[in-house]
């Protein structure tokens, strides 16, 4: 048992062989998925694979890169879409200053709205953040005082400060293939000293394929390569590692169903 709790299955790299792809990750034991969003503009994209397959959810948010394009969207326009039953969470959203693709300033005040839709359904918040670590604890620090929310820092790839100021409000943080990347002993070294309880795994797929697939596209299935990095870490089994984060991301994801299914 699996779930690969941050991939982005809307996008083109997955059409030519979607059944595939699902088959594939059947055959490895993923047993849910979390197709993250992008951009609230292709929502429904996202929601006509989710309502085909119950083990698919979906999560609405604006990430970091595309905020230049919704520079008035409002924590209600994500509270309104996220009525639907196979929406479980508010993101991709947060910072970005890795990249220049939106301004600084329109990066945060999307990211707010997104805090604020987070506080006002209950729903858990998904974040995204590279190279803007002090401004991501600061803004999450200021609204997590005034209406305490869930979340997980997605994808984790940074600083230990910003590891620990996520575990002391009680958020998730998830493992992608990174930490199965040569150069990456210094966050081995992090994610070996997180909590069991706080730990998800991700491939964030088509991005980021972990060794020994690095270089291909990324697809679910390829979440066992990180699983198993993240046993070996943590000294445990396997099957242990995948029951314990496959636990937490129903605890964090409290809306989706705990048999991964909906009917429709």
């Amino acid at each position: 048992m699996l779930i690969d709790s941050h991939c982005h299955l809307d996008f083109n790299d997955f059409e030519e062989d979607f059944e595939d792809i699902l088959a594939r990750a059947r055959e490895n034991g993923v047993t849910a998925m979390l197709n993250a969003g992008n951009n609230i503009g292709e929502l429904d994209n996202q929601l006509k694979i989710s309502e085909k397959y119950p083990f698919i959810y979906t999560a609405v948010g604006v990430h970091p890169h595309n905020a230049a394009e919704y520079p008035d969207v409002k924590a209600e326009d994500f509270i309104e879409k996220s009525a639907h039953k196979k929406i479980i969470g508010i993101g991709e959203c947060g910072l970005d200053y890795y990249y220049d693709y939106s301004p600084k300033d329109i990066q945060q005040k999307v990211f707010i709205e997104q805090i604020k839709a987070a506080q006002q359904t209950g729903l858990p918040l998904i974040i995204h953040t590279r190279d803007a670590d002090d401004d991501t604890i600061s803004i999450l620090g200021d609204y997590y005082k005034k209406t305490p929310f869930a979340g997980e820092i997605h994808c984790f790839s940074t600083s230990k400060k910003l590891a620990d100021f996520a575990l002391s409000i009680g958020f998730y943080i998830s493992a992608s293939g990174i930490i199965t990347f040569n150069r990456s002993a210094e966050l081995r070294e992090i994610f070996r000293e997180i909590p069991m309880e706080r730990l998800l795994v991700e491939t964030d797929s088509p991005f980021l394929a972990p060794i020994p697939l690095r270089g291909r596209r990324n697809e679910p299935s390829y979440v066992v390569h990180t699983a198993e990095k993240l046993a070996q870490l943590k000294d445990i089994p396997f099957e242990k590692l995948a029951q314990i984060t496959s636990d937490n991301f129903y605890r964090l994801f409290r809306k989706a169903s705990d048999k991964g299914r909906y009917e429709y």
